[in-house]
């Protein structure tokens, strides 16, 4: 909207991602070509039928920009919209901008397992974390300069972020990047909530709590709580809720109240939503019995490997099935160093 404001600016097409160029589709909905109402400019999507620019839409640009607001999860896929797309905008001589927003989760910690190449997909291309710690200024040079993606790259960086600098502490309005990720919140959680997407238990869609809680019409959810919280795992604490999905995307428990568990962050400096979730996964799974489901393949996607599910599936301890996540985040951290923009 700014860009179409300025006359010495001439916006002449947009590419939508997931969820639609204004971020109220819902997620895996296909978005087709339209017409942005606000604008009048005609929209290409890139979540359809293609997902990356075709080289007709890119002929007569000058430049194709980048400025989307990302969550800080691996899971995400605006950042592999982003990268697709520079890699056509590359094939056809088109620079490539982009105008670098805040990571809302924070640029500080690195957690969870690094994804698998085996196991690449549209929610997860490359072998980063689950939470990754980048803005998508720092990704994108991340996926040219390391990972092959030809481009004539240019970042333009947010003025005044730094990497301890979470969403609610830059003074920007929190405006949801999709429809189930409401608040900051919810963001702090996802990347390792997200998981449970991959599961037959709702994290919320549908209500005002998505990725905040874990919940299914078996759950027992207070006893799940009480067992989660003699864990004393660091940041955050366990309760029971209700909840009542109205409308939800997944499609799970249209309309039924039902238990769930809640997770309440008391300390963002020391959470770490990934092993958060793993445990509470193991937990759920142990007195579920036969209530449990996986979405074996979908779940795989999500975690960047089956090992996880198979772990779980055999009991074994959280901290044993994180055992490998250390020296991979190593591998990570040592890798992203020199492309990080932000002190």
């Amino acid at each position: 909207d700014l860009l179409h404001d300025r006359p010495d600016v001439e916006l002449v097409s947009l590419f939508s991602p997931e969820h639609g160029i204004r971020g109220d589709a819902d997620p895996g909905e296909s978005v087709d070509d339209g017409v942005d109402e606000r604008t009048g400019l005609p929209v290409r999507s890139l979540y359809g039928e293609t997902r990356r620019p075709a080289p007709e839409d890119l002929e007569e640009l000058d430049v194709l920009l980048f400025d989307i607001q990302d969550v800080g999860a691996r899971y995400y896929t605006y950042i592999y919209t982003m990268a697709l797309a520079m890699e056509a905008a590359g094939e056809a001589d088109v620079p490539f901008v982009v105008l670098d927003r805040p990571n809302p989760i924070g640029g500080h910690l690195v957690q969870g397992n690094v994804l698998d190449p085996e196991f690449s997909s549209f929610v997860g291309m490359y072998p980063i974390p689950m939470r990754h710690g980048m803005t998508v200024g720092e990704l994108a040079l991340l996926f040219r300069n390391h990972f092959g993606v030809e481009v004539e790259l240019h970042v333009v960086p947010a003025d005044g972020w730094t990497r301890t600098m979470l969403f609610d502490e830059t003074g920007l309005p929190w405006i949801p990047p999709s429809p189930n990720m409401p608040s900051l919140e919810s963001a702090l959680h996802y990347p390792g909530l997200c998981l449970f997407e991959g599961t037959n238990l709702s994290v919320g869609r549908g209500t005002d709590q998505a990725f905040q809680v874990v919940g299914a019409p078996w759950l027992v959810a207070e006893e799940v709580a009480l067992n989660m919280n003699q864990q004393g795992i660091p940041g955050v604490y366990f309760q029971s809720t209700t909840i009542t999905p109205e409308d939800p995307a997944d499609g799970k428990f249209d309309g039924v109240e039902f238990q769930a568990v809640e997770l309440v962050i008391d300390n963002r400096d020391v959470y770490d939503p990934t092993l958060a979730a793993v445990v509470l996964l193991g937990e759920i799974r142990r007195l579920a019995g036969h209530d449990w489901g996986w979405e074996p393949s979908h779940f795989d996607r999500l975690a960047g490997t089956d090992r996880l599910r198979d772990g779980i599936d055999r009991g074994q301890d959280p901290q044993r099935l994180r055992s490998g996540w250390v020296a991979e985040l190593q591998g990570f951290l040592e890798l992203r160093e020199e492309y990080l923009l932000y002190p």
